[in-house]
């Protein structure tokens, strides 16, 4: 929570905006809709969700392996979840006849590939992808867009570099030649979200520096 505190802090003050913090377990439907209820109750509506819940389990297990407890914070926490806000936060998007929903995947997704120890984690952002575009195609005529960004290989204080910081690494393995950030991401996630992108929906968009995540690891291993 202190972290949180701070973080809404430096959002204020930076850019001189009110921020609102909330706390729950989005994988739980009545949390989700609390969530989306007190952030329109507060501000009289909803214009953008990004569903950037994704539970992950680290250890290398296949699936024979995995606990129904496993599986389940998997699904729910990666699929489900995006059900569960969705659900709650399209009524006030139809209202107001605008809305930008962008969720996260992870690269080839589109296409469901199979990932090796991942199986609950791989099914649950397929999956996701199917949501997404359903709901790309059962709002437009409503103002609302849908879509996904799917982040390469992002990991470690990447995850909070600039791009122009990642500029002055060398990244022999990302065709790029240089590592991804936050800010690569953050900046295709603002691109859907933008007033103007009504055009974009259904969209899946790969932020890779066109390293070929997957494949990598099925030859050399996973990380």
């Amino acid at each position: 929570m202190a972290e949180a505190q701070a973080l809404r802090r430096e959002i204020e003050s930076r850019y001189h905006i009110d921020v609102l913090l909330l706390q729950g377990d989005v994988s739980s439907p009545t949390d989700a809709a609390r969530l989306v209820d007190t952030v329109v109750s507060a501000w009289k509506r909803i214009d953008i969700l990004i569903h950037n819940a994704g539970p992950y389990i680290k250890e290398r297990k296949k699936l024979a392996e995995y606990t129904d407890e496993e599986w389940n914070t998997m699904i729910h926490g990666n699929l489900s979840s995006a059900f569960y806000l969705c659900r709650a936060a399209i009524p006030p998007m139809r209202d107001r006849r605008f809305g930008r929903i962008v969720t996260i995947g992870f690269e080839k997704a589109p296409s469901a590939p199979g990932w090796m120890y991942r199986s609950a984690f791989a099914a649950a952002k397929a999956g996701l992808v199917s949501l997404t575009r359903t709901i790309a195609l059962e709002e437009a005529e409503n103002g609302i867009t849908a879509n996904m960004v799917c982040p390469g290989d992002v990991v470690g204080d990447d995850k909070q570099r600039t791009i122009e910081e990642a500029r002055s690494i060398s990244d022999p393995d990302t065709p790029v030649g240089r590592p991804g950030t936050g800010e690569d991401i953050s900046r295709a996630i603002a691109f859907f979200c933008n007033e103007q992108s009504d055009f974009i929906t259904g969209a899946v968009l790969e932020v890779t520096g066109g390293k070929d995540v997957l494949n990598k690891y099925r030859i050399q291993g996973e990380k």
